[in-house]
């Protein structure tokens, strides 16, 4: 009765859909507040009945109901709970239960919270937004139902998929479908303003916290799914430039570029054009990584879907939203009015800049993503195109990216003084020369260019100190003027500060396990030892020890240094009985930022057994740069000035008599 309850719930938010997809929009067009105003309430009533569906199925996955074909083909009664949740998404119905369920509460939000907003920009919003949710309702009622029954109700479930019985998994696919399908908003506001005619730094102020909240939920998302495949795949890398890790690197670049652009919208009244179609990309490229990943086109750790039909249904949806939002930008673009002109060298010209880099180096991953495949499917002919190309192409895009990173800020709006900004970048660039040579000095005869990257990075984070002392006139000022300042500055610049600085940490982290890790296999028997740096690592033997779901097999390492014991490794590898299948996992010991990794290996008849052993320096900052830009953009988010509308002109005084 459960999944038939779901099942309904699907189906009324469907009409629920329709309808809102209609009846603002005609609303708006006749200027009836009374149609217009239908849109909030079916918005709200249209996710409480995807979240009652999503209730549904998180019941029959709790409760081990194999009567339902989802539940059977991906659960195990013998699962721990917390892997009983995250089954839920962890396969293709569900996941996209998921997906309609945040687009709905996306849509739910901004019928709640979006008060400030004009009625019909509100109302064509809401509408725009109904749309895609009713095109993916069809696709998961007509290809992908979640709640069809089995015939016969089998004793036991085939259990997850191994490598998605992880904690990661719990976070990683709903923090990046929050930022996936964050960014429709974003694409509604454009087919809203585009619809109505009406593109103004108004617009810019409305949309910029629906991009921020994507952006964030996106940047965290990618880093925590990058950090998953790090200790679960048993590889020990950060990035495979995998064609689906490049799906969600794509919008995430695009979503960037719209956050700064929508900046100078909303500031100056500029790229107004430009800021419209970057909110169409982005949610298209979304859209695209979604097509990748259930099309079948693809075989990856990370697809879902393999069904033909599921992947042309999916290609019609892109080819109607992807398709008509292009072709009405390229009928009311050229009609909208122009915003204001700028100097190249300001704070727009910086921001521009940005943008170019920015959709360079997003372009550049699309070719190398997308043509393999559009080759096999003209010629039948098969090319790999792996980290060589993308290492060669997207790096040095994003080098003069972040040396212009520290200027931006520091630039006046409408027209600055380029030489005025580099003498307050003295002491950022000192720092970073001086870090150049100590790590040229401390790496003698190792890479030549890393040292530089180290030192881009070091600048990128001493150009954030920069413009904070810049801002409070820290070190030229008294200290208690300097911290008055500083109380008196918007989260948003902090926020700002917080966002570049994590972007150099993240390089730093990149360089350095890049450039300077070690790798080393072995064959070790009981009691033998393996040194890998200043590390000895001694294996103590095998074990083994029996799961609910699994039984794995556990090698024991006792780490020291310096002859002093600092830790026990303990590599396993698990047997699933239900899925035939075993997974690695890895064993991970962290040193400050660094990290020992050893993953293991398959036994032999001698009782070797092969172990992969990395150090990985500064591995960590990688992850921890994420999160640094994440915190950047909540305290953003929570400046007042992004949760209200554009400020309104004053009135005019009224005329004083004379005297």
């Amino acid at each position: 009765m459960i999944a038939e309850i779901g099942h309904y719930a699907l189906v009324l938010a469907l009409g629920l859909a329709l309808i809102q997809s209609v009846v603002p929009m005609v609303g708006a067009r006749l200027r009836d507040d009374t149609l217009m105003g239908v849109g909030g309430p079916t918005a709200l009533a249209q996710f409480a009945f995807v979240a009652v569906s999503f209730t549904a199925l998180t019941a029959c996955y709790v409760g081990s109901d194999f009567s339902v074909t989802n539940v059977f083909e991906n659960s195990h009664s013998a699962m721990p709970l917390v892997y009983k949740f995250t089954s839920v998404w962890g396969n293709h119905e569900g996941s996209m239960l998921l997906w309609v369920l945040i687009l709905a509460l996306f849509g739910a939000l901004v019928a709640a919270f979006g008060t400030n907003l004009p009625a019909t920009l509100k109302a064509n919003v809401l509408a725009v937004q109904s749309w895609i949710a009713a095109a993916f309702y069809f696709f998961i009622l007509m290809t992908s139902n979640p709640f069809l029954r089995q015939a016969q109700t089998p004793f036991e479930g085939r259990d997850l998929n191994p490598i998605l019985q992880d904690l990661g998994l719990a976070i990683h696919p709903p923090l990046l479908y929050l930022g996936y399908v964050g960014f429709s908003i974003s694409f509604s506001f454009a087919i809203a303003a585009l619809v109505e005619g009406r593109i103004d730094a108004a617009w810019a102020r409305w949309v910029r916290p629906w991009t921020l909240m994507a952006w964030m939920c996106l940047t965290v998302g990618i880093a925590m799914g990058s950090y998953w495949a790090y200790y679960e795949l048993g590889w020990g890398g950060f990035w495979f430039w995998d064609p689906v890790e490049n799906a969600s690197l794509m919008p995430w670049l695009a979503g960037t570029a719209l956050l700064h652009s929508a900046v100078v919208m909303e500031k100056r009244n500029a790229l107004k054009v430009w800021t419209i179609l970057l909110a169409i990309l982005t949610f298209s490229l979304s859209l695209i990584g979604t097509f990748l990943v259930r099309s079948g086109v693809l075989t990856s750790v990370h697809t879902f879907a393999s069904d033909p039909t599921r992947g042309v249904f999916i290609l019609m949806i892109l080819v109607l939203f992807i398709g008509g939002a292009l072709a009405l930008y390229a009928w009311r673009a050229p009609v909208l009015k122009q915003g204001g002109l700028f100097a190249p060298i300001s704070r727009e010209g910086a921001l521009v800049f940005n943008n170019l880099f920015l959709t360079a180096a997003c372009a550049t991953v699309f070719v190398g993503t997308l043509y393999p495949l559009a080759l096999e499917a003209l010629t039948g002919e098969k090319i790999s195109v792996g980290a060589p190309f993308f290492n060669l192409t997207f790096g040095p895009l994003f080098v003069p990216l972040l040396l212009v990173v520290p200027l931006g800020p520091l630039m006046p709006w409408k027209r600055g003084d380029l030489l005025g900004v580099a003498q307050r970048l003295i002491g950022a660039a000192a720092f970073a020369l001086v870090v150049i040579a100590v790590t040229f000095a401390a790496t003698s005869g190792g890479p030549v260019l890393a040292p530089f990257g180290i030192g881009l990075a070091a600048f990128v984070m001493a150009g954030a100190v920069t413009d904070f002392i810049e801002r409070t006139g820290l070190l030229r000022v008294p200290f208690a003027t300097a911290l008055t300042r500083a109380r008196g500055l918007p989260r948003s610049a902090f926020g700002t500060m917080l966002a570049h600085s994590g972007l150099g940490i993240s390089a730093l982290g990149i360089v350095c396990a890049s450039t300077w890790g070690v790798e080393q296999i072995v064959s070790l028997k009981p009691n033998a030892a393996v040194s890998l740096r200043s590390y000895d690592l001694t294996f103590d033997g095998m074990v083994t020890r029996q799961g609910p779901n699994y039984s794995e097999t556990i090698a024991k390492f006792t780490v020291r240094q310096g002859g002093a014991v600092i830790g026990i490794m303990e590599p396993a590898k698990r047997t699933f009985p239900a899925r035939q299948s075993s997974t690695t996992e890895a064993a991970l010991l962290t040193r400050g930022a660094s990290q020992l990794y050893l993953s293991l290996g398959d036994p032999a008849d001698d009782g070797s057994v092969a172990v992969r052993l990395y150090h990985k320096p500064l591995v960590l900052l990688i992850w921890l740069g994420a999160v640094v830009m994440f915190l950047g953009g909540g305290l953003s988010l929570s400046d007042r000035r992004l949760r209200i509308g554009a400020p309104k002109p004053a009135a005019k005084p009224a005329m004083q008599p004379a005297e």
